[in-house]
């Protein structure tokens, strides 16, 4: 099967618009990694998006927080500022829907989902150091993880843990054929808010069957969704990030 896999959309719907164009016709199952919602001033219409078109979804931080069931202390000013501002702007049924979210990781035949690390949802997963001893726990050969907002994947061979090839500035896909008996973990990179100076919205395509991974960026509608954020009265470094891609 051909799988869509998305993370951190939070809130942007120029950027999903943008990503599901690009993806047309190439997909069979969409897969959520968690934060759909927070910064971003769509939340309603990503969360309609994904109640009606993901196969499965895990909860994010900042869906747990804004569906109430943790507070926002540990956040920063903007992304406090962000949850107040999304809780009102979600409907009843989409705050109840973001409240059911299981927690990661799920396990599935061939695949596991978790937002953060695969062993505690709300851990960070950038560096070669973070994941290279993940190979021990990992209990399915690809792990798909969010999070971090940073496009980047791995593989442990025999020599160990080698880091695989993701798009350059200058390149929309980079195409990857998976080895078998071999252990994968890989972040799709940041729908809404990418983190890697690359404001090019990031998602992934895997097809299991041809055992083959596309991570790629696509170029979104940045001036309109930093324009929804403005008009919403959202701090403004939130519109801002989103053309620094940071």
């Amino acid at each position: 099967m051909r799988r869509l896999i998305l993370s951190d959309i939070h809130g942007n719907l120029e950027a999903l618009e943008a990503v599901l164009r690009d993806a047309e016709g190439e997909w069979a199952e969409a897969v959520c990694l968690g934060d759909l919602v927070g910064y971003g001033a769509s939340p309603a219409e990503v969360v309609a998006w994904a109640r009606a078109n993901t196969a499965v979804t895990v909860r994010g931080n900042h869906d747990r927080v804004c569906a109430g069931l943790d507070d926002a202390l540990w956040f920063n000013a903007a992304a406090r500022r962000a949850v107040e501002w999304t809780k009102a702007a979600l409907g009843a049924e989409d705050s109840e829907w973001l409240r059911g979210l299981p927690a990661g990781p799920l396990r599935f035949e061939r695949y596991e989902i978790a937002h953060g690390a695969p062993f505690d949802e709300d851990e960070y997963l950038v560096t070669d150091a973070d994941v290279e001893d993940l190979d021990k726990v990992l209990q399915r050969p690809i792990c798909f993880v969010g999070h971090t907002h940073v496009q980047r994947a791995w593989q442990w061979t025999g020599g160990g843990l080698y880091r695989l090839p993701a798009p350059d500035r200058k390149t929309r896909e980079q195409l990857t054929r998976l080895e078998p008996e071999t252990l994968y973990l890989i972040n799709p990179g940041s729908v809404g808010q990418p983190r890697d100076r690359d404001p090019r919205a990031g998602y992934a395509l895997w097809d299991d069957e041809e055992r083959t991974l596309a991570l790629r960026r696509v170029r979104y509608d940045v001036a309109g969704a930093q324009a929804r954020i403005e008009e919403a009265g959202l701090p403004e470094w939130l519109a801002v990030r989103l053309g620094e891609g940071r």
